[in-house]
């Protein structure tokens, strides 16, 4: 089974819809993006760390355009803080906070999110989970964007963060409605187009390295089944799973309960 994943959800997003329960209780064995016991080491928070400073020998305030800081000055001054704690990090991890600050403002939590969710059951019946990745594998595909995508990612969320909140209700509606024409459109066309170098770094080359492993368990004879959960943006379009496994010759077939009983 292949789950795409919202990160990020809320208290009303429970229970879940039939057809991930079902997943789960066939499934033997679950598969995350990253392990999860990594999730909370003291390691994975040391190499978070480190991949969120900036390097070079460089600040913030020599790599983001005056009118850029400015804004993020402001913004947050009215948070309480101040810029200069910010000068030693790079602009991606700048902006993930900003964004994680906005979205739990909104209701939306990582303790909720649906990765964490599945985690915690597998763990209270005994189910193994693994990971497609190491969180080191995650942090470096982030540092690797170049500067001028990270830096334009912090402009655009300062320039209007009530847009950015929009997107964040209409992703997460279509994510629940399983929207996927409209998911594909504003989220991965849109990274794709804005931003090609971090749509090659986040999302297509860590899929290219998913398939082999996700192959691998669908051609075991005796591994059983697994449910694969991973962050939605991985299953959509060309570049995605779902894709990719077809031109490889497996057949794919969505599972929804709404769909079938709306072609009825």
């Amino acid at each position: 089974y292949l789950l795409g994943s919202f990160h990020l959800l809320q208290p009303g997003d429970y229970p879940l819809p039939a057809e991930v329960d079902r997943a789960f209780a066939d499934s033997q064995a679950l598969v995350f993006e990253v392990e999860p016991g990594a999730m909370t080491s003291p390691e994975s928070v040391a190499a978070m760390q480190k991949y969120m400073a900036i390097d070079g020998g460089k600040t913030l305030s020599q790599v983001v355009p005056k009118a850029t800081l400015d804004k993020l000055g402001a913004a947050m001054g009215a948070g309480g803080g101040a810029l200069p704690a910010l000068e030693g990090s790079d602009p991606w991890a700048v902006n993930l906070g900003l964004v994680l600050g906005m979205t739990q403002a909104m209701g939306f939590r990582p303790d909720l999110g649906l990765d964490k969710h599945l985690m915690d059951r597998a763990a209270k019946v005994g189910k193994p989970a693994t990971g497609l990745e190491t969180i080191d594998d995650q942090f470096r595909a982030l540092d690797a964007v170049p500067h001028a995508e990270q830096v334009a990612g912090l402009a655009e969320f300062l320039d209007d963060p009530a847009k950015a909140a929009t997107q964040m209700r209409d992703l997460h509606a279509w994510w629940r409605s399983g929207n996927v024409e409209s998911l594909d459109r504003e989220m991965r066309t849109e990274m794709a187009r804005k931003t090609p170098h971090s749509y090659r770094l986040l999302n297509v080359a860590r899929n290219q390295a998913w398939l082999p492993q996700l192959r691998q368990r669908l051609d075991g004879v005796s591994a059983g089944q697994t449910l694969v959960v991973v962050g939605a943006l991985h299953l959509l379009g060309p570049d995605g799973l779902v894709e990719q496994l077809h031109a490889k010759g497996y057949r794919v077939e969505r599972v929804c309960d709404l769909c079938t009983a709306a072609n009825d």
